[in-house]
């Protein structure tokens, strides 16, 4: 199991190294709106999950819907540092 901290170094790290055939790179080479648009996607999962889903099915989405805000984060170069700084 990956905390939020282990999963922002491996999207930093696939940033940086661009392994082949990575989802996490062809979603940061695409237009920064498309990743956007893929987090509300997932929000709006997250939201249904939660009101009509068991807890596990929940959890897995709002695991997805964190992967894709932090690609989101990697690719406008915003740390953890500075998301938790604000709270």
């Amino acid at each position: 199991m990956k905390d939020v901290e282990a999963l922002f170094a491996v999207l930093t790290e696939k940033a940086h190294a661009r392994p082949e055939g990575s989802g996490t790179v062809r979603e940061l080479d695409g237009v920064v709106h498309q990743i956007g648009k893929r987090f509300v996607v997932r929000a709006a999962e997250v939201r249904m999950a939660c009101e009509d889903e068991s807890k596990d099915d929940a959890a897995m989405e709002i695991s997805q819907l964190l992967h894709h805000l932090q690609v989101k984060m990697v690719a406008k170069n915003i740390s953890l540092a500075n998301v938790f700084r604000q709270h």
